[in-house]
């Protein structure tokens, strides 16, 4: 999203008055996670030619962290703060603070676990107004949990390291944040019932993915729509494959559509092929059901894996 939707200033403000605010409040930020590492490190003792090793760095490089002065990454601040034994609620500050340094370009911290293809559309879904996503298989990315992310990656790359997993899941969830600030885009996801079929993980990880699916419109103040295609409604009109339509409106492309396939995507601009999928989503909404009886479905296969558990 560009910069003057970020942070809700009329264009007559001008941008350099809204690229000073976000750089603040990253610097803020950048300030108070550094803090909030030396903090730990000096409880327990430690010197900074102790740690840099935890991270394979130097301790000039854990000296600038602490003074905020570098862009940090994801990994080394959680890798530095779970050997300082933070406890839950140090992490979860930490976290937030992360989300605060990353504005729009929080995607590169993950850019050695992300295909470039999807870096690219994680970028379009920061610019987008709106995104309307058909998925037949999976939840899509944007709504995964944790735990979902990983059963799918490691299913994905079966000779990925555990570290590897854990970051390619957390970029997923990072990507999710988006969702939650107040210039959001709208987001109309429409799930095949076929999603709510596969226990993804087991019956506890599709419980949690179930139950963030239910609290996703409530956690997003209404901007995120969930609907569900039923199966025998989708039969004539579903595409075999996962399709997103993104719409932007900072003056650059007005739009275009991302198909995902395994190892690839391709980016469709060209406007009768847009046309086709565009009244192929168009199809799908008349075929999914609202948000009440899709709430019920969830609900439904929700209980039903619930009672699996015992």
């Amino acid at each position: 999203m560009s910069a003057l939707r970020d942070v809700g200033v009329p264009p007559e403000s001008g941008s350099s008055v809204v690229r000073v605010a976000q750089d603040g409040r990253r610097a803020s930020a950048l300030r108070l996670l550094g803090e909030q590492l030396r903090d730990l490190r000096c409880a327990r003792g430690l010197l900074l030619r102790e740690v840099a090793p935890v991270i394979r760095s130097s301790t000039s490089k854990i000296s600038r962290l602490e003074r905020g002065e570098n862009a940090p990454k994801c990994a080394d601040v959680l890798d530095l703060a779970k050997h300082y034994g933070a406890d839950e609620e140090q992490l979860s500050l930490i976290e937030h603070l992360l989300r605060q340094t990353q504005n729009a370009e929080w995607y590169e911290m993950f850019a050695d676990v992300t295909p470039g293809y999807l870096r690219r559309l994680v970028q379009l879904e920061g610019d987008a107004l709106r995104i309307v996503t058909y998925e037949n298989h999976v939840v899509p990315g944007l709504l995964q949990t944790q735990a979902y992310a990983e059963t799918l990656v490691s299913a994905a790359l079966p000779g990925a390291s555990v570290d590897e997993v854990r970051r390619r899941a957390q970029g997923r969830i990072h990507r999710r944040a988006i969702l939650e600030r107040p210039t959001a885009p709208e987001v109309i996801a429409l799930l095949d019932e076929a999603v709510l079929c596969r226990p993804v993980g087991g019956y506890q990880v599709m419980c949690e993915q179930l139950q963030a699916l239910l609290d996703m419109p409530e956690r997003t103040q209404g901007r995120t729509h969930i609907r569900i295609v039923p199966f025998v409604a989708g039969a004539t009109v579903a595409p075999p494959y996962p399709v997103t339509h993104v719409e932007f409106g900072d003056g650059g492309p007005s739009e275009l559509v991302y198909l995902e396939r395994l190892t690839e995507a391709t980016y469709v601009t060209r406007a009768k092929e847009m046309e086709a999928h565009r009244q192929a989503l168009d199809a799908l909404r008349c075929a999914a059901k609202e948000w009440a009886p899709s709430r019920e479905m969830i609900e439904d296969y929700l209980r039903r894996y619930q009672a699996r558990l015992g």
